[in-house]
């Protein structure tokens, strides 16, 4: 029996997603090679029917992409996010965040996964440091002091000195590493779709909180058939999941009308465009983020509520610190899949997740009930914010991505 050819590489990132991508792009330099392991063809990735979701960059995010080369190749397709208005289900009082509290550039962009990916892709193929694998699927890997090797489902093998772990929440590389995770789950569905209204949203999103869960109005940008942009807005509708096949089995009259009862007629005429897709909702947190030679970024890490759309920007902080200290690393001379950095990786990893971690947990308990008291001290709550402006410019850095905090 011939022996598969073994592939010799620095650094091997199992998973082609949003976060993987974006880790091999920022991590490869001039003599650090990157091997990216991914099972699913990129073309199938880049068809609209593959993903219909939209991801909310943060404004640190929107800067990793700057600095990746890629804003440009996104900017036509992105939803600036200028103002945020946060209500509690039919409460008078609100939240509102206008970015020009902060300065002049956009809070966040809402950009749809499918153009995410295929700049990332683009950005890869440009990349001659970086090699993708695909289809490709990780089998198990083994690690000692001097590297690390992943056996492919096909039988060839990489070699490497740092594995990292970017396959999701399902993650096979953190199965095969040993480390356990713990799982919460909210009994609640994300139902996402695309609604055309009448009205340009003019950079606004708007997240209700109701009794089921959290209802998102996201501003997209321009889109495929849309002759003027603002036209078209991201729903992420949080549901009971027991009522979710009831309401993607209605016909498009009648699922029109539950999204407009919630959605309201500030943006006049509503029309569902393409197909509703769901996603269930799960706490997924990992009790490490490392073992030797192996990291874990994005959700094969932590997957956390949609809730205040940070997700992605929390793994993309996974992202920003690995390739930070792998690259400096590098620069020394040292070793990539080091202990010490691979420690100082998981210290600051796990105290910034954790904070995250426990928001959107506590935000979406908090909220997503229809308790008499809890109501009324979450409506003075949300109006506390609104008129402390100091606190409400902390707040709304942090959504941001901005470290620095405002008086």
């Amino acid at each position: 029996m011939t022996q598969k050819p073994s592939i010799t590489t620095d650094m091997i990132v199992s998973g082609g997603g949003l976060a993987g991508m974006a880790l091999a792009l920022m991590a490869a330099r001039p003599g650090l090679s990157v091997t990216v392991i991914e099972p699913l063809d990129p073309a199938l990735q880049q068809e609209e029917g593959f993903d219909g979701r939209t991801t909310a960059l943060a404004y640190a995010t929107q800067q990793m992409f700057a600095g990746m080369g890629l804003w440009e190749e996104l900017a036509s397709s992105a939803g600036a996010i200028l103002d945020i208005r946060i209500v509690d289900a039919d409460s008078p009082l609100w939240l509102h965040y206008d970015h020009r509290e902060v300065g002049e550039n956009p809070m966040g962009y809402i950009v749809e996964n499918r153009h995410i990916r295929r700049a990332l892709l683009s950005g890869l193929a440009r990349n001659p440091h970086i090699s993708l694998l695909t289809p490709a699927s990780f089998r198990d890997y083994t690690a000692d002091a001097h590297g690390v090797a992943v056996t492919l489902a096909d039988g060839r093998t990489v070699n490497g000195r740092l594995l990292v772990a970017a396959d999701g929440r399902r993650s096979d590389v953190r199965s095969a590493s040993g480390i356990e995770v713990r799982e919460s789950d909210y009994r609640q569905t994300a139902i996402v779709c695309t609604v055309r209204h009448e009205k340009p949203h003019r950079g606004v999103a708007i997240e209700r909180f109701l009794p089921a869960g959290p209802f998102a109005i996201l501003p997209m940008g321009r889109i495929a058939g849309d002759e003027g942009s603002q036209h078209h807005s991201s729903l992420v509708w949080t549901e009971r999941r027991a009522l979710v096949p009831h309401f993607l089995a209605m016909d498009e009259a009648a699922f029109r009308a539950q999204v407009a009862q919630r959605f309201g007629d500030y943006l006049g005429v509503l029309e569902v465009v393409g197909s509703r897709w769901s996603y269930p909702l799960a706490l997924t947190t990992a009790t490490r983020y490392t073992a030797p030679r192996m990291a874990l970024i994005g959700d094969a890490a932590h997957a956390i509520h949609p809730i205040a759309g940070q997700g992605y920007n929390l793994g993309m902080r996974d992202v920003a610190q690995l390739a930070e200290q792998v690259t400096e690393a590098a620069s020394l001379g040292l070793d990539i899949g080091g202990a010490m950095l691979l420690e100082h990786y998981e210290a600051a990893r796990m105290a910034d997740s954790a904070l995250m971690i426990a928001a959107t947990d506590g935000l979406n308990r908090l909220f997503s009930n229809d308790f008499t008291p809890l109501r009324l001290a979450r409506t003075l709550g949300l109006a506390a914010v609104q008129h402390i402006p100091p606190l409400k410019r902390r707040f709304m850095r942090h959504a941001m991505g901005v470290k620095k905090v405002l008086g």
